[in-house]
């Protein structure tokens, strides 16, 4: 007997047949965690944008304004995945907890991906609304974060966690 025929005697041993069964969640591939990741990142830039402009807009200082921004950016993350889950028949209650299960480890990559790189683009946290600067940085942050939280989420997937506890609602 050869090495891959033991092999195939094991998996049938642990009752797997080889042939794709198993017993834990399906691996991730780069297209879903990308598409989980724009998700994601769909909700966080809404709220980004949203909090950013508000912020810059009244002038208020840096702080206030991320703090905006971030909270802003949880908000609409979670709102989306809410809103998906809610048509799928899911109570209020039981939709926050998908959402909160889905998107809270993906959202805080997010946010220290694209508020870091806000942080560390010179001159962008002294930009206006009517600066390219504050819109190039913006658009800037995000791929960073799309580039930084894609693997995360693939990875989350593959363990059965972060979007993976949607898929069950589409």
């Amino acid at each position: 007997m050869g090495a891959s025929d033991m092999d195939h005697m094991e998996h049938h041993a642990h009752g797997e047949t080889g042939h794709g069964h198993h017993d834990g969640p399906a691996p991730a591939d780069w297209p879903m965690a990308a598409q989980a990741t724009l998700h994601c990142l769909t909700g966080c830039a809404i709220g980004e944008i949203l909090g950013m402009a508000i912020g810059t807009a009244l002038a208020w200082h840096n702080v206030p304004t991320m703090i905006l921004a971030i909270v802003l950016a949880f908000v609409f993350g979670y709102s989306l995945t809410m809103r998906g889950v809610l048509r799928a028949g899911l109570d209020l209650r039981s939709a926050l907890r998908v959402a909160l299960a889905a998107d809270t480890v993906s959202i805080i990559v997010m946010e220290l991906a694209d508020n870091g790189t806000i942080l560390l683009f010179p001159g962008a946290m002294d930009a206006t609304l009517a600066d390219a600067l504050f819109w190039l940085s913006l658009a800037l942050s995000f791929a960073v974060a799309f580039v930084i939280t894609t693997p995360v989420n693939k990875w989350m997937i593959g363990r059965g966690k972060g979007h993976a506890v949607v898929h069950q609602y589409h």
